[in-house]
């Protein structure tokens, strides 16, 4: 983990900025090939923040190595994407939070960035 001053705090303060959190879905030391199983590693996407936030309430879209998730702010996770050969199912097991899951849509790359 980087510490110190950065630019973030202008980013997620600034009105009408679209915030997109791209990260690892779950910890390293979770090695999932099909992510049926949570085999030890932590989540990474979870109800409540354990670390310092640098905005609260200020993220807009989450994509991961396994799925593309939509975040309101009222009504939680949506996920819209998963990559191919996974299921709504495999993410659910390896996400530490609930979410909506209606219209995934299954990607061989996923489209997130062009149709954000």
């Amino acid at each position: 983990m980087v510490k110190g001053m950065g630019g973030a705090m202008d980013l997620v303060a600034s009105a009408g900025t679209k915030v997109v959190v791209t990260m690892e879905h779950s910890a390293k030391s979770c090695l999932l090939t099909n992510c049926c199983l949570f085999q030890g590693g932590k989540h990474k996407i979870l109800d409540k923040c354990s670390l310092p936030l640098t905005g609260k309430h200020c993220v807009d879209r989450i994509i991961t190595e396994k799925a593309v998730f939509d975040v309101d702010q009222t009504k939680g996770l949506t996920l819209i994407e998963v990559w191919e050969g996974l299921t709504p199912d495999d993410i659910k097991a390896c996400t530490g939070t609930d979410f909506e899951a209606s219209g995934v849509a299954v990607c061989h790359i996923f489209t997130s960035f062009t149709n954000y």
